[in-house]
């Protein structure tokens, strides 16, 4: 079976709220989406996320956008102002995300 890296069909904005990570994935093209909501789970995308120490994963579907957000707990390591980490912010976390390999169909 043939995997697809996550860039090739959609793309991702990151925000930060404390300790809490919002990712939003939106489809490149309509007819992507339903791949991505089988494909891109809550516990596929929480242990993406395990070694930053992320405790859960809630996955809130919108469907009208073609798109998915994803809120990421614990995975800052204490947020911008607690954490050691280059990206307290968490910004750069959307292309982690984005490197995640789905079947090509």
């Amino acid at each position: 079976m043939s995997t697809v890296p996550l860039h090739r069909l959609a793309h991702a904005r990151a925000g930060d709220k404390g300790n809490r990570l919002n990712l939003a994935l939106v489809a490149h093209r309509a007819e992507d989406w339903p791949l991505l909501a089988r494909e891109v789970t809550e516990s596929r995308v929480l242990a993406l996320f395990a070694h930053r120490g992320a405790t859960s994963v809630r996955r809130y579907e919108l469907p009208g956008l073609q798109a998915f957000n994803f809120v990421i707990e614990d995975v800052l390591q204490g947020g911008v102002n607690g954490a050691l980490n280059l990206d307290g912010h968490g910004k750069t976390l959307s292309f982690l995300l984005l490197g995640m390999e789905i079947p090509a169909g």
